[in-house]
């Protein structure tokens, strides 16, 4: 009984959470006033008029540069509990070797980056 008495504190939390977003949506649905103009159905940006077409092109660079910040942080994070395990009695080898290959993953794909030439700015 005890077991199951922890799975339901976890789901009335999430009931109560629930409700709550639930009541507060519809409170402010309530609440507010409704005043459709032209005016305000309009395309708002920075308080600038929208002229012309809304497609713009975006240098790509800039994606794969976060794209490849994001891999290396996440993998990075990946290095601190292997770090606490390595020093564990009879782990030493094993995730040694296995942080090798993790390294060598990460390796492999910052070379294929740099010789299809995404880590240069030009």
């Amino acid at each position: 009984m005890d077991y199951f008495h922890g799975y339901s504190v976890v789901g009335l939390v999430a009931v109560v959470g629930v409700l709550f977003v639930a009541v507060a949506f519809g409170a402010g649905r309530l609440l507010r006033p409704v005043v459709p103009t032209q005016e305000k159905m309009l395309t708002y940006e920075c308080g600038v008029d929208p002229v012309g077409e809304g497609w713009a092109h975006t240098q790509i660079r800039y994606y794969v540069y976060s794209f490849l910040y994001v891999i290396f942080a996440v993998d990075s994070i990946f290095l601190f509990p292997w770090a606490t395990v390595f020093a564990a009695p009879g782990f030493g080898g094993t995730t040694l070797v296995e942080m090798f290959v993790f390294i060598g993953f990460l390796a492999v794909g910052l070379l294929y980056a740099w010789k299809k030439g995404v880590l240069e700015w030009t």
